[in-house]
């Protein structure tokens, strides 16, 4: 199958009931349940047989262990109230005494208790009533009514359990009660979270309805012509078969509808007898000449499924479906719909900066936006499941996914982490994973773990067939790897056991060009490439010459810079990996290599390699904590898209006299020429496999001005000017109107400038938010890796003339006013609107 076209279809939640039935034999029945149901339809809708609720409001929290928390009769008015999705360690501060080891961010863990109390209508007796936690950072145990539903260790799992036996119906208070121990450390080599740190939903069916994750949907054959779609869908049938010692009989009707609501296929299963409690159905359809989903063109299609049992409504479900087929070839790499391309990825790791790893979806929007805008078309969840909502967000975005599993087997890489859990969990938890995520279009590959350390002996050949196989029998229409980290055959036994279609490999760029030998027959792509280490802002020089930490390097913090920071130029890196110039080159131009996912797109709490405390967060992004661009950035930005690039940098205050390297990313141009106060300073092209340009220039105050042209006709100009003395703020909002919902958020920039509005490279003035209206201030950052300062605060220090305020909606629609102040500098107030 290696070498065959992927085909698959993503994002349809529907049914699955595996009885032998004749369509054409059914036919007349399947049609008088469709006129029924059209006849009826206003109805039953009324009775609305599934519901999905909103479960994150209004639960008491208390930070430290509670023996009897999760009695009903437990007092827990002294708790404080909050919403959820929620990461109590982002609230904490920044102490040392945080540090198990040096990876994790130096924020507090601990044990928390959530608890909620609601109540159920009268109308859901009957019905079957489900919670589901899309995450739980981690250990957490549930109760209801005081009766335990179970333990969940791993941290990145979404799971459900069923409430329906132990809730009061009517007036009666149901108690919700949560344990999460996150107290055992280190579990994790980044920064985790800790609590309830994703969505929670309260979810009612009939006894008859789809299965938890009940839907399966593949595209065995697609052209520009046709495709062709099958469905399947789990029915759960909590009657056990039987009623009234009578056997179920239901029919299915799903429909196919494009994205302006119109149906384009239609697949009726009648008279489906339900001979247990899960069965299953197929069901086929055609979708003639199908808008195919591209990174470029994310086309999503809707399944609407409904499910009758005796001429009732009993339930429906919606699913987003994209139709696309795809190949991994050993010589050419990677195709989507037919047409050659490379994947241009990033790895990210789960956290969202000053928000920790609570999630929110608009922040998540934030991320993908800005690395569209810099032409990236994949991301590798780095080493764990993603939220649900980040895969919503990359199937109408256009992202590639890597849907990674885990970062340790049964070996485990710190002392308390899900190795422990290994034995007992992670068939379960790799199960729901791929039950989970199988029909989002966005993801093209499976990765079944991240430098494993397995692979170095046998052990790794039994457990590699054992996980493959688990992620084959749920779906087969994507491919199988992991990302390894040795790269010679002999010794890497996930490779030797011969199950993985997509040989992913970190780092070691240097034996790209070999693979086709090393590895013969095999499609490879670099799951893990770069680790290069850059401060935003800041510049040390000469730049024409590699830093490696490490080995072969400096090695001890102290051989680095006093401030804890490294050189924005692109000319730092860990020993283990490479500049992000030398590994582009290399992926760029062998045809073979599939493409590739930098590690990482944006900095992240945790691994502040190569510093100790007080760095806390990680080098490695091309953005940084607070979501503002590296120079780097622009790089990629000139490579990977065809809009015109010109980026030159550094800034231009420097003491006089000094050397400084001029560097810029060019694209759709032949040539850069520099200026110095309108002196020409010389024309420069790139040659050979070079990605920029540069010039070595004396300092003196004024103005830089680079201009880029074609065939002699200016395509862009950009200036540089000395700025003078600090004078104001400037305030930039990402979005002006925002949704009154109390999650929309707004991401301003903060700007120190001089009087010519110049930014002030080195400012790094006190600033401090007032907020008034209908926002709050939920977090601020400023992108330096050893700040120490909190997230949750109304201030923050400037960091290289930047930082940023994150502002949150209320649920009343209104204006927002932003206002900065800082001594010494004007103020600056901007206003938003919620609606």
């Amino acid at each position: 199958m290696r070498n065959k076209p992927f085909l698959g279809i993503s994002g349809v939640r529907c049914l699955h009931l595996t009885n032998e039935v004749s369509q054409d034999r059914h036919y007349v029945v399947g049609l008088i349940y469709l006129l029924l149901s059209l006849f009826t339809a206003p109805v039953f809708a009324q009775n609305e047989p599934r519901t999905i609720q909103d479960f994150n409001k209004n639960w008491r929290f208390h930070l430290g262990d509670e023996a009897k928390a999760k009695d009903v009769a437990f007092n827990d008015s002294d708790w404080r109230t909050l919403t959820l999705p929620h990461d109590w360690s982002i609230e904490g501060q920044f102490s040392e005494h945080h540090l198990s080891t040096t990876q994790e961010g130096a924020l507090p863990t601990g044990i928390g208790w959530y608890r909620k109390a609601f109540t159920v209508p009268v109308s859901a007796k009957g019905k079957n009533v489900f919670i589901e936690f899309n995450g739980i950072y981690r250990n957490s145990e549930v109760w209801i009514n005081g009766h335990s539903l179970g333990i969940r260790p791993y941290g990145y799992s979404s799971f459900r359990y069923e409430l329906t036996k132990y809730l009061n119906v009517g007036n009666v208070k149901n108690i919700l009660a949560v344990r999460v121990d996150n107290s055992a450390q280190p579990n994790s080599r980044w920064y985790t979270g800790s609590g309830i740190y994703r969505n929670v939903r309260l979810i009612t069916t009939s006894p008859i309805a789809v299965d938890h994750w009940g839907t399966y949907v593949t595209t065995p054959a697609v052209t520009n012509q046709n495709a062709s779609v099958t469905l399947q869908t789990s029915i759960r049938n909590a009657f056990g078969g039987r009623s009234d010692g009578k056997p179920q009989t239901v029919s299915i009707n799903s429909v196919i509808l494009d994205a302006t609501g119109k149906e384009v296929a239609t697949s009726i299963s009648a008279a489906v007898r339900l001979l247990d409690t899960l069965s299953t159905v197929t069901q086929p359809f055609e979708v003639k000449n199908p808008i195919l989903w591209s990174v470029d063109k994310p086309y999503l299609y809707k399944i609407v499924t409904r499910v009758y049992s005796q001429n009732q409504l009993v339930d429906t479900y919606e699913t987003p479906l994209g139709i696309r087929y795809f190949k991994f070839d050993p010589a050419t790499g990677f195709s989507l719909n037919g047409q050659s391309m490379k994947i241009l990825g990033v790895c990210l790791h789960h956290d969202l900066g000053a928000l920790g790893a609570a999630v929110n979806v608009r922040a998540i929007q934030r991320q993908l936006e800005l690395l569209k805008a810099m032409g990236c078309n994949a991301v590798r969840t780095s080493h764990n499941p993603p939220t649900p909502e980040f895969l919503d967000l990359c199937d109408q975005m256009g992202f590639i996914v890597m849907d990674e599993a885990f970062d340790m087997w049964k070996k485990k890489k710190t002392k308390q982490d899900y190795g422990l859990n290994w034995d007992a969990w992670h068939k379960t938890d790799l199960e729901d994973m791929v039950r989970r995520d199988r029909n989002h279009p966005s993801i093209f590959m499976w990765s079944i773990g991240n430098e494993i350390r397995e692979q170095f002996d046998s052990t790794g050949l039994t457990i590699t067939k054992e996980l493959a196989g688990i992620v084959k029998k749920l779906d087969s229409t994507r491919p199988v790897t992991s990302a390894l980290t040795e790269n010679v055959p002999e010794k890497n036994f996930i490779y030797r056991s011969g199950v993985l279609d997509l040989l992913g490999f970190n780092y070691k760029h240097e034996a790209y060009a070999d693979f086709p030998k090393t590895f013969p027959n095999q499609s490879v792509l670099a799951s893990e490439t770069g680790s290069s280490l850059q401060t935003r802002g800041h510049y040390d020089m000469p730049s024409d010459s590699i830093r490696m930490w490490g080995k072969g390097g400096p090695t001890k913090f102290t051989d680095g810079n006093p401030d804890w920071t490294a050189s924005a130029y692109d000319n730092e890196a860990a020993y283990w990996g490479s500049t992000h110039e030398q590994t582009w080159k290399v992926i760029k131009k062998y045809p073979h290599m599939a493409g590739l996912f930098i590690w990482t797109g944006f900095d992240y709490l945790g691994e502040p390699h190569p510093y100790p405390w007080p760095a806390r967060s990680s080098y490695f992004g091309i953005l940084d904590l607070a979501g503002f661009p590296k120079d780097v950035y622009y790089l990629y930005q000139s490579e990977w898209t065809d809009k015109p690039v010109l980026h030159l940098f550094p800034h231009w205050n420097w003491p006089k006299g000094k050397t400084v390297d001029v560097w810029a990313y060019y694209s759709q141009a032949d040539e850069v020429e520099l200026f110095l106060n309108e002196k020409s300073l010389g024309v420069r092209k790139k040659t050979g496999d070079e990605l920029h340009v540069m010039w070595r220039v004396p300092y003196e105050p004024g103005t830089l001005k680079a201009i880029s042209r074609k065939a002699g006709q200016t395509i862009l100009t950009q200036t540089i000017s000395t700025a003078g003395k600090p004078a104001k703020i400037q305030l930039v909002a990402d979005r002006n109107i925002l949704k009154a919902d109390g999650k929309d958020l707004s991401f301003i920039t903060v700007n120190v400038l001089d009087e010519q509005d110049n930014l002030i490279p080195d400012a790094s003035h006190l600033i401090t938010f007032n907020i008034q209206g209908e926002g709050e201030l939920v977090g601020v950052d400023n992108g330096y890796q050893a700040s120490l300062e909190p997230f949750k605060a109304n201030y923050r220090k400037a960091y290289n003339g930047k930082c940023l305020a994150i502002i949150q909606t209320t649920e009343k629609a209104g204006k927002i006013t932003v206002n900065a102040t800082s001594e010494g500098l004007q103020s600056s107030t901007i206003e938003l609107s919620s609606r």
